[in-house]
């Protein structure tokens, strides 16, 4: 941590799990280190296919496809230098936890529907996790659900406990389309592609001469 006062606060990215029909906060996961990168993809959603209607060349069918990947670390050295007892007793397992639960449904949900099973009710509707939320600044605070997850384990107390980890999150933006214009996640989602419109009408603009032509077509 710098010991410079006007030093900036440095902000973590993070996710959010929100209860979709409250709107209720159920859990805030910060990274403990902001990854060095962020992967971005997206896949445009045209009407059109190849050898298609030539109507529909330049027609959309929703926003694209966006996924994101990146790696992060989380490092237990410090606090038990500092003789943090959580730590000295579980490592980075809660963190780790905290993360890889989002993918599971609960205990208590597999054993109600196991009962349910039991008691012979033929349908069983699978839960609706939490609106999970990945935010990257103010500026990118976006519905998402976790495609993948991989966790190296790189270096472990005496007991065992993971102490040093790398995880590597693979994430797909959820829009409108995925959701419906009814669903809290998307009036998020909306926001976001708010915020990426008043980005682009900025002064960005080129000019016909920079490109080396002095006019087009």
């Amino acid at each position: 941590m710098s010991t410079f006062p006007n030093s900036p606060k440095l902000l973590k990215g993070g996710i959010v799990l929100l209860d979709a029909n409250s709107g209720a906060v159920l859990r805030i996961i910060a990274l403990q280190y902001n990854p060095d990168t962020l992967t971005r993809t997206l896949q445009p959603q045209s009407a059109g296919s190849e050898g298609g209607d030539r109507s529909e060349a330049l027609r959309l069918k929703g926003p694209p496809v966006e996924t994101f990947k990146l790696e992060a670390e989380i490092d237990a050295t410090d606090q038990l230098e500092t003789n943090d007892q959580a730590v000295l007793r579980s490592g980075i397992f809660p963190q780790l936890a905290a993360l890889e639960t989002i993918l599971y449904p609960p205990l208590a949900t597999i054993l109600s529907n196991h009962a349910l099973a039991s008691a012979g009710v033929l349908e069983i509707i699978p839960m609706e996790a939490p609106l999970t939320l990945f935010v990257w600044s103010a500026s990118r605070i976006l519905p998402v659900r976790i495609t993948d997850f991989s966790v190296t384990e790189e270096a472990f107390d005496t007991k065992l406990n993971p102490i040093r980890a790398k995880i590597s999150l693979g994430m797909r933006v959820l829009s409108v389309n995925d959701l419906g214009f009814e669903h809290r996640g998307s009036s998020i989602y909306l926001a976001y592609q708010r915020a990426k419109e008043l980005f682009a009408s900025g002064p960005t603009s080129g000019t016909v001469g920079q490109l080396g032509i002095g006019a087009l077509p």
